[in-house]
């Protein structure tokens, strides 16, 4: 895990790309869209193109926006929630359930620094699937083909081709 702190002053300078974005999230979360209106929004959301083979469902949350990637085939389910300030890249064919909160974002522990952000990437690897209102921490990697359970809490690395579950997540079986 790559970890970087960020100070309220950096997070000032990007302050425009998030009113920008919660003000898109907004007109995309309240309005009537088709799935190709969903995913041009996401696009200027995201700041590039999002495939015709991405499936988005509302309504769908973003912090920020401009750090997260989307492979083809990818599924969002509806109420996800994505805190990518640290960076979020979501591979090929990868399934998210829904109520699932991606954070890549922490406050400090110090009280004299608690409004500065801790950030780390999120990679979910290809094939992977997160399951409902499950949440994945900063810094974590989810490997290809795992998959993890409802409601877990994934603190760790999760290995390729097993099924995690429970909070902390903890590897239940390989497939």
């Amino acid at each position: 895990m790559v970890s970087q702190k960020l100070s309220q002053a950096e997070i000032a300078a990007q302050q425009a790309v998030i009113d920008q974005n919660q003000r898109l999230v907004q007109r995309l979360n309240t309005g009537q869209h088709d799935a190709a209106e969903i995913r041009q929004l996401v696009s200027e959301i995201i700041g590039q193109p999002v495939d015709a083979s991405v499936d988005i469902r509302l309504p769908f949350f973003t912090d920020f926006g401009r750090r997260l990637t989307l492979g083809k085939r990818v599924i969002i389910n509806d109420q996800v929630q994505i805190t990518d300030l640290g960076g979020i890249h979501l591979a090929d064919d990868v399934l998210i359930g829904p109520g699932a909160s991606l954070i890549t974002v922490n406050h400090q522990l110090d009280p004299a620094h608690r409004h500065d952000l801790t950030v780390a990437p999120i990679a979910i690897q290809q094939n992977a699937w997160v399951g409902a209102k499950a949440i994945i921490l900063p810094g974590v990697t989810i490997g290809r083909n795992a998959v993890v359970g409802a409601g877990a809490v994934v603190t760790r690395d999760v290995p390729a081709d097993t099924v995690v579950a429970g909070v902390p997540a903890k590897v239940m079986k390989t497939i």
